[in-house]
């Protein structure tokens, strides 16, 4: 796990659910295949809609066209209940793929929560204040991963997030098998 996490915002607002963060006719494709893995980024938030309010004001596309793989936002950050919806594991996994290190969120839906934990693809952290109306996409960021403190570069505002308290371990090691095997809880044959 990185202490420290920098670079651009990406600001989405309630409600975010796993068809908006990776749509249905993509799930065919397989996350273990490493050519499948990248389209994952590419396709990663291309469900979201402009006219449910979703997309960032100005209606910012994840992806600039730079690279057609990875979106130049490291950070999401996104109001309440992200990761709602069906309780597919691809919703991390694409992100991830996209580049995204971690999304600030007000509350997960637990599923993403977990996924997003258990598999090592990102950082999920829970901050008190509506952060998605305060933060504009493309803003430089800052987290001290340690700290859970986030820093808007741009604007030279701090907040606290909330501590990753007793998954910080599962991400530190890069999910939940890795984990288990570190503490002895695994083996590998």
């Amino acid at each position: 796990m990185r202490e420290i996490i920098e670079g651009k915002a990406y600001v989405l607002g309630d409600n975010i659910d796993t068809d908006q963060i990776i749509p249905a006719q993509y799930l065919t494709l397989n996350p273990a295949i490493p050519d499948e893995y990248r389209m994952f980024g590419k396709y990663a938030l291309s469900g979201v809609p402009v006219a449910q309010g979703g997309l960032p004001k100005g209606h910012i596309p994840f992806h600039d066209g730079s690279d057609e793989f990875h979106s130049p936002y490291r950070i999401v950050v996104a109001g309440r209940n992200f990761g709602c919806g069906s309780s597919r594991e691809h919703a991390p996994i694409a992100l991830a793929a996209a580049g995204v290190e971690a999304v600030v969120a007000e509350f997960y839906a637990r599923i993403f929560f977990r996924n997003a934990v258990n598999g090592g693809y990102l950082i999920p952290f829970e901050t008190g204040d509506r952060l998605c109306e305060q933060i504009c996409t493309g803003d430089q960021l800052r987290i001290d991963v340690q700290a859970a403190r986030l820093i808007n570069l741009t604007t030279n505002e701090t907040w606290d997030l909330k501590p990753l308290g007793e998954v910080a371990p599962i991400i530190a090691a890069g999910g939940l098998f890795p984990y288990a095997e570190k503490v002895g809880m695994l083996r590998r044959s």
